[in-house]
């Protein structure tokens, strides 16, 4: 190995653990405050009243996913000489379609009041529309950021905004018992958002400097919406599969052992791509794309790896110290869950790989294949007990990926067609 390339390698190691730290800290620190708030709510709400917050929080986060249109990951993927053209056009696009979003959220607000007769709700969920107002003028600006690779500060801007959220929450409930007070905070702190994100990058919408076109960027871009909203039903519809054909009660176990064995963990898989996608972008250019992505499945199996580990041997003892003794039956639970460390991490990475490699449309296939497997795996499951529900969800993950490895693996062996390079 030469110099340079030591010098590039060491140099990407410490870039992508340096981000994937960054939003494992910014996750912990998050999830240490939504317990304070989770206290609080639940000493001065009563059950229906949280109910209604939830309901229109779950509503709100389903429809955000929306707005997640896929051109921001273009300004990362594309070559310098026509940055300032993206960064336009994408400007442009983040306007109408989040309009576009704050349209449905107001229809869904709409519907909610005409056909379920919940004003309450439907009045928060109309409010949250809001949110879309303040998005589009930092978008560009945060997938700048991440294009020059400065996750930490992508990380601390979004834990920033979260943090003042729930301590405006902790304010607002204790001084006016109301459901209000959970869901009025992610529309306060959308504007603190913005302005963070136009203070770290300078950008500016600049018509004089062209624009590019719009076709490519639309297909790039709504493949990545169509496997995001299938990454979406993967992490939520399970929860409906086992609360519909196991009860409340099995709900609140899976619920419980998903958070403690996956969540965490789920969130730093998802941040593991989100870092490495610029690496592989910028890699694709130079020539390096296949070595960055070795590197990474090489980080990927070490970090992962030893999380599962770790959850597998001390689950029998920080549950019972932690949570309480009457939550150790879902001990078996936490230690399968686990297991899915793996499986997402290389989820997360494939997904990077291929959206670096300007194969989106391939990617909404994998993530449909995925997300139909898990669900249908845990379907089966579910007819038999939640133990077997959750293997069928691990399990079903699983299959998909390690067959798509597979056969890459396979290809690039015989024929050399996996890496393009």
């Amino acid at each position: 190995m030469s110099i340079a390339a030591s010098i590039h390698e060491n140099s990407t190691i410490q870039s992508i653990l340096r981000g994937l730290l960054a939003y494992g800290s910014a996750e912990l620190l998050n999830r240490f405050v939504r317990l304070l708030v989770v206290i609080i709510i639940a000493r001065q709400l009563v059950p229906e009243l949280v109910g209604v917050a939830a309901l229109t929080l779950s509503l709100f986060e389903l429809i955000r996913v929306l707005a997640n249109i896929g051109v921001g990951q273009k300004i990362i993927a594309t070559d310098s000489q026509y940055l300032d053209q993206v960064c336009n056009s994408a400007y442009r696009v983040f306007w109408v379609w989040c309009a576009i979003v704050a349209g449905i959220q107001l229809f869904a607000a709409a519907l909610l009041y005409g056909f379920f007769d919940n004003l309450v709700a439907a009045q928060m969920l109309a409010a949250l529309s809001g949110v879309y107002l303040f998005m589009p003028g930092g978008l560009v600006q945060c997938f700048r950021l991440m294009r020059a690779k400065k996750l930490p500060t992508v990380a601390a801007i979004g834990a920033t905004q979260t943090i003042v959220d729930h301590l405006i929450t902790c304010v607002l409930i204790l001084a006016w018992a109301n459901p209000w007070a959970i869901v009025l905070p992610k529309l306060l702190t959308a504007p603190l958002w913005l302005i963070m994100m136009r203070r770290a990058n300078a950008w500016k919408y600049n018509p004089a400097k062209g624009y590019a076109p719009l076709s490519s960027m639309l297909q790039f871009g709504s493949a990545i919406l169509i496997a995001d909203i299938w990454l979406a039903l993967r992490n939520n519809l399970d929860k409906l599969i086992i609360s519909a054909l196991l009860g409340v009660s099995a709900l609140g176990s899976y619920y419980f052992a998903f958070n403690a064995g996956i969540g965490i963990v789920g969130a730093l898989a998802a941040a593991f791509g989100t870092v490495l996608y610029p690496h592989l972008c910028e890699a694709k250019s130079d020539g390096r794309q296949r070595a960055t992505l070795g590197l990474a499945v090489i980080l990927g199996f070490g970090i992962f790896g030893s999380l599962t580990l770790v959850q597998l041997l001390f689950a029998p003892i920080y549950v019972p110290i932690i949570f309480g003794a009457h939550w150790t039956h879902a001990i078996p639970l936490i230690q399968v869950l686990s297991t899915a460390a793996i499986p997402m991490m290389l989820g997360a990475l494939l997904s990077a790989y291929l959206r670096a490699s300007q194969r989106t449309s391939l990617d909404a296939w994998v993530g449909s294949a995925i997300c139909l497997s898990a669900l249908g795996m845990m379907l089966v499951g579910a007819h038999s007990n939640l133990f077997l529900a959750a293997i069928g969800w691990v399990v079903g993950t699983a299959t998909v990926i390690t067959a798509y490895l597979t056969i890459s693996a396979i290809q690039y062996f015989t024929k050399r067609e996996f890496y393009h390079e």
